[in-house]
């Protein structure tokens, strides 16, 4: 599991930094899942090693234009190139009838199958391997943040010990594999726990923006991998964070160190802080590493691996 960042400019997009994208890309499975898609995303994939055959999901946070100028394009280029089987939009109310409005418009037709989900705040998707959950964020249209949570796996199955304990291959081999309690032909009961190693625990990746520091970004977040927050001002700027419903640099800070995140990247930022300004983004990186040290700040096309947890490491102490 892995996360390309695709535009991390917030409103507009500059020379350096495009408007909001980022591609989770999850290699076992062949899949892309999208989060927003700021004008020109398609492009910045192009530059990218993100495959856009491979793009299945996409999940809207809200209706703003730097969150969603880029999707009907992107959807039409997959449609022309032929690649797509389905793909499934997941997002606030009014999305379906704003793609439907830029098809009717424009003329454009799909090739494949589109399905847009209004998502409410609970679980908005799940399979035998993730389960994607949203919240709502306060922001100045309703927005919702998403957190994308890979379910356990049992360690690997240590094959010599079975055969050792005389254990038949074949479909008793698969419960013991899921960590399943079974009973053999001779009676005897076995634990496939007591087989597989250490537990592979599931990663989780959180996205929050846009929106002003609230209890539900925290709730969302809570014991993240990895939590993407946007930080569109500094400290100095909260009273126009609040007034326009972002967050400063400090609150992205403050919901990482209230959820107990592993790592913080802010992402979303203002203009008004490029290099040669009286303040700069290394300037929001330093207020929030006072808070929460271990904060990045994201840059188009960075790539950022979500490594696994060994169960040990989640252990509390008594």
């Amino acid at each position: 599991m892995q996360i390309t960042f695709l535009g991390t400019s917030s409103g507009v997009p500059t020379r350096s930094r495009n408007v909001s994208s980022i591609a989770m890309q999850l290699p076992q499975r062949a899949e892309v899942w999208l989060f927003d898609c700021g004008e020109g995303t398609q492009h910045q994939l192009l530059r990218s090693d993100v495959r856009v055959s491979q793009i299945t999901r996409i999940f809207v946070t809200h209706m703003h234009g730097d969150h969603t100028y880029g999707l009907m394009g992107l959807l039409a280029s997959c449609g022309l190139a032929g690649n797509p089987t389905r793909i499934d939009i997941y997002g606030p109310p009014n999305l379906g009838e704003y793609l439907r409005a830029c098809g009717r418009y424009s003329q454009t037709h799909f090739s494949y199958p589109v399905k847009v989900h209004t998502v409410e705040p609970g679980v908005v998707f799940e399979d035998d391997e993730y389960t994607v959950s949203c919240l709502p964020l306060t922001h100045r249209v309703p927005a919702f943040g998403y957190r994308i949570a890979e379910k356990d796996k049992p360690g690997r199955f240590n094959v010599e010990q079975a055969t050792a304990l005389g254990i038949p291959s074949g479909p008793l081999y698969g419960k013991l594999k899921r960590g399943e309690v079974v009973t053999l032909p001779d009676g005897r009961i076995v634990n496939g726990a007591d087989l597989c190693g250490e537990t592979q625990v599931g990663r989780k990746f959180v996205y929050c923006t846009d929106t002003v520091y609230c209890d539900n970004a925290v709730e969302l977040a809570q014991d993240a991998d990895v939590l993407v927050h946007e930080a569109t001002f500094a400290h100095q700027d909260a009273e126009m964070a609040y007034q326009r419903l972002h967050s400063t640099s400090t609150m992205a800070a403050q919901v990482a160190l209230g959820a107990g995140v592993k790592q913080l990247i802010m992402t979303h930022f203002s203009p008004r802080y490029a290099p040669g300004n009286a303040i700069a983004l290394d300037d929001l990186l330093k207020e929030a590493r006072s808070i929460f040290p271990n904060t990045i700040m994201a840059y188009d096309f960075l790539t950022q691996e979500i490594p696994r947890r060994r169960a040990a490491e989640l252990a509390i102490a008594p």
